[in-house]
């Protein structure tokens, strides 16, 4: 593979000093996902892949409700926090992998469910592609797709505008969210496309967007999208 994921993950990911607060810092709650799988019909014969599954914190939320979960995560230091989530919770569902979208393999069609939360935008767009190509490839038709990221959804022309107030948004101190030299280090290193462009891929790629929810900073956004039958709808116009 010509892009090395476990060399693009974010140095702060890969450092046990900082994973050991992350969940703190991160401060996500899974429940939304959660209900909204289970609503979807994942179950006790599901099987759900985490993508970028972090300190496990959607993974073991989601175990008690599926039938296998393999978490996958690029990171060592990420994946040692989970493991230990996962034993003390004593999950003997839960499978944790080290790869990321390039590597993790996974049977054809085998996936009912593959969660994704702020992971993809480690990838260079070319590759998020890539990615979504290769998530498409181990869902079966009808899987689902859940994917939540720093998303741009507002036209070019508005992104000074846009970018300092989120900016201008962030937390005071690392104790207490993303500091403006966070965000700013995103910005600058990492590769959150805009919203347009990723739902191309997801299309292209086979999937219907059954749901997209933008947050009011227009910086992050939420898909839902179902695996259609079929073809690609890019094989089906053909390509030039």
């Amino acid at each position: 593979m010509l892009f090395d994921e476990f060399a693009h993950a974010g140095d702060e990911h890969l450092d046990p000093t900082y994973v050991a607060a992350y969940d703190r810092k991160a401060g996500t709650d899974p429940t939304e996902d959660v209900t909204l799988l289970r609503a979807l019909g994942l179950g006790p014969q599901s099987t759900l892949v985490d993508l970028g599954a972090g300190t496990g914190t959607f993974a073991v939320a989601v175990a008690p409700f599926c039938g296998r979960v393999f978490a996958v995560d690029v990171s060592s230091a990420m994946l040692s926090a989970l493991r230990s989530k996962v034993e003390r919770l004593r999950l003997a569902n839960v499978t944790s992998i080290r790869g990321g979208f390039l590597t993790y393999e996974h049977p054809p069609g085998a996936v009912d469910f593959v969660y994704s939360r702020n992971a993809l935008h480690h990838l260079p767009d070319f590759w998020k592609a890539i990615a979504i190509e290769r998530v498409a490839a181990m869902l079966r038709p009808g899987g689902v797709l859940r994917l939540r990221d720093l998303v741009f959804s507002f036209p070019p022309r508005d992104a000074t505008r846009v970018i300092e107030a989120w900016l201008a948004s962030a937390a005071a101190s690392a104790d207490e969210g993303w500091t403006r030299d966070e965000l700013e280090t995103h910005i600058r290193e990492e590769h959150s496309t805009f919203s347009w462009v990723l739902e191309q891929m997801l299309e292209r790629s086979g999937f219907e967007i059954t749901d997209a929810r933008h947050a009011d900073s227009k910086t992050f956004s939420a898909y839902t999208a179902v695996k259609r039958e079929g073809r690609p709808r890019s094989a089906r116009r053909g390509s030039r």
